[in-house]
């Protein structure tokens, strides 16, 4: 009888362990360092990525970390919102940093941008519930 409980009870644990995989914490969160909306920046210009309750990972990882980590995407000039529930596609609009990196320099055109950061999993799509940042807007100056 003990065995019966116990091969009823694996798939539940399997489920269950499953169920939070790429969960994020309810304090998690990513954000920019050295940017804020309403600010100026120059033309070329080094924005620094921040996490918070979760880790940073390359892109493709398949281990235990793929778990209780992601990699950056950097959204700008976004038109609408992304997806949530399918990879994020490649474009000059999405940005991603597959080697798990944490800042970049941004060249973009004088003007008003859109900034936004979204974690994403190890094949691209966001995690449930999503890391996203606020969106920011900025002005690029000569």
């Amino acid at each position: 009888m003990n065995k019966r409980k116990i091969g009823i009870l694996f798939p539940v644990l399997l489920f269950t362990t499953d169920a939070y995989a790429h969960s994020p914490g309810k304090d998690a969160s990513v954000f920019f360092k050295n940017l804020q909306d309403g600010d100026t920046i120059s033309t070329s210009y080094k924005v620094e990525f921040g996490i918070k309750g979760y880790g940073i990972v390359p892109a493709g990882t398949r281990d235990k970390r793929r778990h209780t980590a992601g990699h950056h995407h950097l959204l700008v000039n976004y038109p609408g919102a992304p997806a949530m529930d399918e990879p994020l596609p490649r474009s000059e609009h999405c940005i991603h940093f597959d080697a798990g990196e944490t800042e970049t320099i941004l060249n973009l055109p004088p003007g008003k941008h859109t900034l936004q950061l979204l974690l994403g999993d190890e094949t691209h799509e966001p995690l449930e519930p999503p890391l996203i940042s606020e969106k920011i807007t900025i002005t690029v100056q000569d």
